[in-house]
C-alpha cells in the first residue's frame, strides 16, 4: 500500500467517512463465463516435467531469476506453490497405481469463471476479463488480502518484501500477449503440447474427444469445466486428480454465491468501522479525563485533610505549651515567695 492510500485510509478513519470503498460487494449473480472465452487445456500425461513454461513465464513477464535454474530437476522432489517472484510451478506425483512413473502438473491461477478473489475483494481489484483471464489492479488494491484466503486453489501471493507497495501475485494468462495476437508463453514454450491455448468451449470438446479415444489412459472427468462454477483453466489425467494435488472437495457452486451473504456486510462494516472508532475514542477520553479530575480530587482533598490535621495537631501541642509555660512560671513564682518568706522569718529572730 503506497503512503497516499494510507494517508487516504487515515483521514477517512478520523473522519468517520464510509465511502472507503469504490466497489462493493453486493448480492450474487449467476454468471455462467464470457461465452467466447478463451482458457488452456493442461494434459498430464503428456507432461515431463521439463520445466520449459516456468522459464517462458519468467522471461515473458519480466521476473525475478529463481534461486536455483530452471534446469535443476532437484526442485520437483518437493512441492511447490506460486510465491511473489513466481506465477507458475511444476510439482512432480508419486501415484498410486505407477509409483516408479512419476506424474507431473503445472501450478498457477486456474482463472476461474466466477472468482473467488474478485467475490472477496471489496475494491474490486480483481476482474474477469472476457478473453479469459482473472486481472488484477494494483491501483485500487488496499491490502486486505483476502483474495488470498478466498482462492480455493491457494494462488495469489504477497510481496511482503514490499513495504511501500505490496502487490499480490498471479498467473494473468499472459493478458499483454495475448491482447497482441500471442499465445501464452507457457504454451508457446511447451515442447510437448501438453498445454493447448483456444476457446474454453473448443478446449472441453478436445479433451471429451481424447477420453472417448483413449478411455484407457484417462479419468473420465475434465477438471475445471465445473469444479466452483468453472475455470479456464482445465485439466485432463490418467490418475485420480487428488493424486495431483488437485481439490476434489470443492463442488461445483461458483465461489460467490458462497460469500454474497457475508460479503454484503463489508461496506455497512467500512462504513461503520470508522464511527465505531471515533466513538470509541471519545469515550476513552472522556474516561481518561474523569479518572484524571477524580485522582486530582482525591489527592487535593487528601492533602486538605493532612494540613488541616496538622494544624490541629499544632494548634494542641502550642496550647499545650503555653500551659506548661504559665504553670512552671506560677511554680517559679510560688517557689521565690516561699524563700522570700523563709528569709524575712530568718531576720526577725
Amino acid at each position: 500500500m503506497d503512503k497516499s492510500k494510507r494517508k487516504f485510509i487515515g483521514l477517512a478513519a478520523v473522519a468517520g467517512v464510509g465511502a472507503v470503498v469504490p466497489k462493493v460487494a453486493f448480492p450474487h449473480e449467476e454468471f455462467s463465463g464470457y461465452p467466447d472465452g478463451y482458457g488452456v487445456l493442461h494434459d498430464t500425461n503428456l507432461c515431463i516435467g521439463c520445466r520449459s513454461c516456468e522459464a517462458a513465464c519468467n522471461e515473458v513477464n519480466g521476473l525475478p531469476a529463481p534461486d536455483q535454474p530452471f534446469d535443476d530437476m532437484s526442485v520437483l522432489e518437493k512441492k511447490r506453490r506460486t510465491n511473489h517472484k513466481t506465477y507458475t510451478v511444476v510439482n512432480e506425483y508419486k501415484t498410486s497405481e505407477s509409483p516408479e512413473l512419476p506424474v507431473f502438473r503445472k501450478i498457477q491461477c486456474n482463472h476461474c469463471l466466477e472468482p473467488a478473489c474478485a467475490s472477496a475483494c471489496f475494491v474490486g481489484a480483481f476482474t474477469k476479463t472476457p478473453e479469459g483471464a482473472v486481472v488484477y489492479n494494483p491501483s485500487v488494491c488496499v491490502g486486505c488480502r483476502y483474495c488470498i484466503i478466498a482462492c480455493p486453489f491457494n494462488i495469489p501471493a504477497y510481496e511482503y518484501n514490499e513495504p511501500l507497495t505490496p502487490r499480490v501475485i498471479k498467473c494473468t494468462l499472459c493478458q499483454p500477449r495475448v491482447k497482441e495476437g500471442k499465445l501464452p508463453g507457457c504454451v508457446e514454450a511447451c515442447p510437448q503440447e501438453a498445454l493447448i491455448y483456444g476457446k474454453r468451449d473448443n478446449l472441453i470438446k478436445i479433451a471429451r474427444e481424447r477420453i472417448r479415444k483413449y478411455p484407457d489412459r484417462y479419468v473420465d472427468h475434465i477438471y475445471g469445466e465445473h469444479e466452483v462454477g468453472g475455470t479456464s483453466w482445465l485439466y485432463l489425467s490418467g490418475v485420480p486428480f487428488d493424486e495431483i494435488g488437485l481439490r476434489t472437495d470443492l463442488g461445483n457452486t461458483p465461489a460467490p454465491e458462497l460469500t454474497c451473504g457475508a460479503l454484503a456486510m463489508v461496506p455497512i462494516i467500512v462504513s461503520l468501522w470508522p464511527a465505531l472508532l471515533g466513538g470509541i475514542y471519545l469515550t476513552t477520553k472522556r474516561k481518561e479525563k474523569i479518572a484524571h479530575h477524580e485522582k486530582t480530587t482525591a489527592v487535593n482533598d487528601a492533602i486538605a485533610k493532612t494540613q488541616a490535621e496538622a494544624a490541629a495537631k499544632a494548634k494542641v501541642a502550642v496550647e499545650k505549651a503555653k500551659k506548661d509555660k504559665e504553670f512552671a512560671i506560677a511554680r517559679e513564682v510560688k517557689k521565690a515567695l516561699a524563700e522570700a518568706a523563709k528569709q524575712s522569718g530568718e531576720e526577725k529572730k
